[in-house]
């Protein structure tokens, strides 16, 4: 049950970043699980969504970050994921058109990028045609535990589903379908600033990223640039999100000061979409710790996209037998202490 349509929020509008590189180490186990999807998507759901394997640079500013980056570099490795530490020379002669103010920085070649746009509607058509009832433009008005499972109420003829369990994938509301069964989780909403540009000749290659944060860049393979850094504004009651021009000025000014030649290159197009925030920038995966057959993803802080395909597959497992191979420790809604539930008035 979907209120908009499939990928119309946070899922098709983001940077379309597929990294293992610079996440937490909560999150390694299913961005390594999901990147084995990600390359095997054709033979999935029917098309392969402009997945390519570019690559991710993640870059140093100072010494620093380059002991950060050598300490991520271990890590990813007790994972399963090969990274390769650069030095400024390495930079300067395998990405010369980056500014010569870095240290340094992380290769990792198995990371790429995706079309954001494509991938939540080629996973609902493969879906549908396994059988799956998909419903767009159909909104959840309240969800209720009940006898052999749940109801949920629409508010297309104030219909009625019944299910044996419920998957909460709500996004930015996923903490208020959450309330209603007693699972208290503070979730705000942001809303990721993205820009692109005109195509132009091929000049990048991997995806860029920057040790702490900021702005990221990647290349398409008809030419565009596509750049994000800093937020927009997001309603989440109201539905709307909108880029801050001040906001775009300041991303753009970023990308050429890591990228030169783009100097000159013409901004078309700013956009945003509504994206959950949680305390500590990690999502909620898992199960309910109140109510049997309930299970919760929401909460990706603007780094979901990579993970989904592996999400849907944990969830899925867990629903059906209990349990995954993959491990979700680190992610479950008992790491905040919850707020007591509202008493029931008589």
């Amino acid at each position: 049950m979907e209120r908009g349509r499939c990928g119309a929020q946070a899922s098709g509008v983001n940077y379309g970043g597929v990294r293992q590189q610079g996440r937490h180490p909560a999150e390694l186990a299913l961005a390594r699980r999901s990147r084995a999807i990600w390359g095997s998507l054709k033979s999935l759901i029917g098309t392969d969504c402009e997945f390519t394997p570019t690559g991710h640079l993640k870059l140093a500013r100072n010494d620093d970050d380059m002991a950060e980056l050598t300490a991520h570099h271990l890590l990813l490795g007790a994972h399963g994921i090969h990274t390769t530490v650069l030095d400024a020379d390495d930079l300067k002669s395998r990405f010369p058109y980056l500014s010569s103010r870095f240290a340094g920085g992380s290769f990792c070649a198995e990371d790429g990028q995706a079309n954001p746009r494509l991938v939540a509607p080629a996973f609902a058509r493969a879906a549908r045609a396994l059988g799956a009832d998909i419903r767009e433009g159909c909104r959840v008005i309240s969800a209720e535990r009940c006898d052999n499972g749940f109801s949920i109420r629409l508010d297309t003829d104030h219909a009625v589903v019944k299910a044996r369990r419920l998957v909460n994938t709500a996004g930015a509301w996923g903490a208020q379908i959450a309330a209603q069964f007693g699972d208290q989780v503070d979730e705000t909403v942001m809303a990721p600033n993205m820009c692109v540009t005109e195509p132009i000749a091929p000049l990048i290659g991997p995806n860029l990223g920057i040790c702490g944060g900021g702005i990221y860049i990647r290349q398409t393979a008809h030419g565009s640039i596509i750049f994000g850094a800093g937020l927009g504004t997001a309603d989440r009651e109201r539905l709307r999100a909108r880029p801050l021009a001040e906001i775009t000025m300041e991303a753009a000014a970023a990308a050429v000061a890591m990228v030169p030649e783009l100097k000159n290159v013409l901004i078309l197009r700013s956009w945003t979409g509504i994206e959950g925030r949680m305390p500590d920038g990690l999502p909620v995966v898992g199960p309910s710790p109140s109510v049997e057959g309930l299970f919760h993803a929401f909460g990706f802080s603007g780094h979901g996209f990579q993970l989904g395909p592996a999400v849907g597959a944990v969830l899925a497992e867990l629903g059906l037998d209990g349990h995954s191979p993959t491990s979700i420790s680190g992610l479950a809604l008992t790491r905040f202490k919850q707020a007591p539930a509202p008493a029931i008035q008589s």
